[in-house]
Parts: structure tokens; sequence; C-alpha cells
């Protein structure tokens, strides 16, 4: 992963948690104006949320999306390793194995 598309991720990640963060802060508002009074103002208040409910969920979406395609992308790359490179990905699978294997056995 390069410098660039880390700082890309981050600022990804902080926008969604913004988008939560106002997702939470209307449903209080919400819960908050729906005790006490009726009308116009709960119409509005409930507006805002339905609103911050949509941005949130589209952007859990897209990050669900792209999660998936990266996740495709570094399955699809070590197929082709694998298959480019049958006796290395042996050799590197048998070395992990025994690495994990010390590992577990230290405990």
């Amino acid at each position: 992963m390069t410098e660039g598309s880390t700082a890309t991720g981050t600022a990804t990640r902080e926008k969604l948690m913004e988008d939560l963060k106002a997702v939470v802060s209307d449903a209080e508002e919400l819960l908050k104006a729906t005790a006490h009074q009726t009308g116009e103002k709960i119409a509005s208040v409930r507006a805002k949320a339905e609103d911050s409910l949509k941005t949130a969920k589209a952007r859990i979406a897209e990050e669900g999306k792209e999660m998936m395609d990266k996740a495709k992308s570094a399955a699809k790359s070590t197929d082709e390793f694998v298959h480019a490179h049958p006796w290395k990905a042996v050799g590197i699978g048998a070395l992990a194995g025994f690495v994990i294997g010390l590992l577990i056995s230290r405990r």
C-alpha cells in the first residue's frame, strides 16, 4: 500500500466516522424533540435524521464495495503468482507454517 493510498483510506474512514457521528447526533436530537413536542419541529428533525442515515448508509456501502474490490484484486494477484511460481508458493507456505509452528510451540 502506498503512502497516498494510506492517506486516502484514512481520510475515507474519518469521513465515515463523521457521518456516523452525525447520525447518532441527529438520532439523539430526534429523541429529545419527540419527548416533549409534536408538530413541525419533529418533522424537521426526523427529515434531518433520515438524510443523515441515507448518507451514512451510502458511505458504508461504498466502503464495503471498495474493500471487496481490493480483496478480489489481492486474491487474483495471489492466484496469478501461485500459477506462475508454484514451487515458490509451496516454499513460502511451508516456511510460514514452520514459523507459525515454532511460535505456537513456544507457548
